[in-house]
């Protein structure tokens, strides 16, 4: 009988949800993971975060299919102050992301804002531009999408970090790091 692994992996800035790259510094093969495992879902190359890999095939088809409707929370730096408005709009669905329809989230500016070890490299800091903290809880996950949805209420992203998975969180697992863990953690 197959013995199933399941990791969680916090996925630096810079780096691709795959195993291989045309580039040789930008790809999950360089920190030393077990063979046979596959990325759960995807982060982008500028998204930072929890990141679960398996080769349980059952979690992985869970995990990405739409109509399990698994939650994922993100902590989201923005370009400004969202106004109470801009939070209802992220919050109730309907934002128009290429040719779909954003589903309704749950949105809120983290209070107090937390405390983030800086990412290298750094973000781009404008003095005059304030930023803010928001968690948003998603049970979709197209390409690009708390990037979209952000940038179409005025508030870019400027940093994106996945913070949990069902119920499985980062916590304190530092970036390039993985752990191993079991199933019954993530659902």
């Amino acid at each position: 009988m197959k013995k199933y692994l399941y990791l969680a992996f916090n996925k630096p800035f810079g780096i691709l949800s795959q195993f291989t790259s045309e580039n040789t510094d930008d790809h999950l093969g360089l920190f030393n993971l077990p063979k046979d495992v596959y990325a759960c879902g995807r982060l982008d190359k500028d998204s930072e975060g929890l990141l679960l890999l398996s080769n349980d095939g059952a979690l992985i088809e869970r995990l990405l299919n739409p109509k399990f409707d698994k939650e994922k929370t993100y902590w989201v730096q923005v370009e400004n102050i969202p106004t109470d408005e801009a939070i209802k709009k992220l919050a109730s669905g309907g934002i128009q992301i290429q040719d779909y329809k954003t589903k309704p989230c749950q949105v809120h500016i983290i209070e107090p804002q937390p405390l983030i070890t800086e990412r290298n490299p750094p973000v781009r800091v404008r003095q005059s531009i304030p930023t803010c903290w928001l968690e948003i809880k998603l049970t979709e996950g197209k390409n690009r999408q708390i990037r979209r949805m952000t940038a179409a209420v005025g508030h870019p992203t400027l940093r994106l970090i996945r913070k949990k998975i069902g119920k499985l969180e980062l916590g304190n697992l530092e970036p390039g790091k993985f752990k191993e863990i079991e199933r019954s953690e993530i659902f």
